[in-house]
């Protein structure tokens, strides 16, 4: 569920005193494309996919940080926002990365993934239309477990995918926090906040079994850890607010238009779509 939305806010600081950053190398001599990957606190904790747009999506684990959370504006969103608090904006935007932003409150219920399960994105609905890379002979591995949190089409040729990347794995996370947020009796989980990037990927030519382009909107949770476990574990929805990064995106501000709208849907998986189709 879409609860509010912001298009355009100008948010962060100079990249040097930011916390998360997905810096923008110029290539190497002889490569098309440079690294492109996600660091926190200056520390490369995921690789991502490049910045080719026909490449897959990816986001693979290179290290652990320390602390997961960054812990701000804890009281307001433990309390839950409501709508898009400028408050809780502005406490973000001093760590974040200078930029123009799509700000989004979600309703999301997140489902935990492991590698290689059956629910998982990169072993089943990126092979079907990408295929397996002959010079790996396997599906992309994230090496981490992550959150599927919402998917829907956004065109007959295209649909949503939106995952949420925790910064540490849940299994590092405070058990006894965990049980406190999954308890019902205490209240709601609150809000949790992501720096988000929404990519739209497709192969340059058919190889797959379902030829369509991926809209591919990646949560990367910065603070509610805890929260989202304790969401995933009983089957409740929590908030999430969702910074998505003009900039570093493979999307235009017309896309993110067009994904305020496809996230107000109800959620539709891609063979559900294919079997609706006339």
């Amino acid at each position: 569920m879409l609860i509010d939305a912001r298009q355009g806010v100008t948010l962060g600081v100079r990249e040097k005193r930011a916390a998360v950053v997905v810096p923008t190398p110029k290539p190497a001599p002889g490569t098309a494309f440079p690294p492109r990957r996600l660091t926190l606190r200056a520390a490369p904790v995921f690789e991502l996919n490049l910045w080719c747009g026909t490449c897959p999506a990816l986001f693979k684990r290179l290290t652990e940080p320390e602390i997961a959370d960054l812990g701000l504006a804890s009281h307001r969103l433990n309390a839950g926002l409501e709508r898009v608090d400028d408050e809780v904006l502005r406490v973000y935007g001093s760590v974040l990365p200078k930029s123009e932003y799509t700000v989004l409150l979600l309703e999301v219920t997140p489902s935990l993934v492991q590698p290689r399960s059956p629910f998982d994105y990169f072993t089943h609905e990126q092979v079907t239309t990408w295929g397996i890379d002959p010079a790996v002979g396997a599906p992309e591995d994230p090496g981490t477990s992550y959150y599927r949190t919402f998917e829907t089409p956004v065109a007959s040729n295209s649909h949503l995918y939106e995952f949420l990347v925790p910064m540490v794995p849940p299994t590092w996370n405070d058990a006894e926090r965990v049980d406190q947020y999954a308890d019902v009796s205490v209240g709601g989980l609150g809000t949790a906040v992501a720096y988000s990037i929404l990519d739209l990927l497709q192969p340059a030519v058919a190889e797959g079994q379902d030829y369509y382009e991926h809209w591919v909107l990646t949560h990367f949770l910065l603070d509610g850890h805890h929260k989202i476990e304790a969401a995933a574990r009983t089957g409740r929805a929590i908030r999430l607010l969702s910074l998505i990064d003009q900039r570093i995106g493979l999307a235009t501000p017309s896309d993110l238009e067009v994904l305020i709208s496809a996230r107000s849907r109800s959620r539709r998986s891609r063979a559900q779509s294919r079997c609706a189709a006339p």
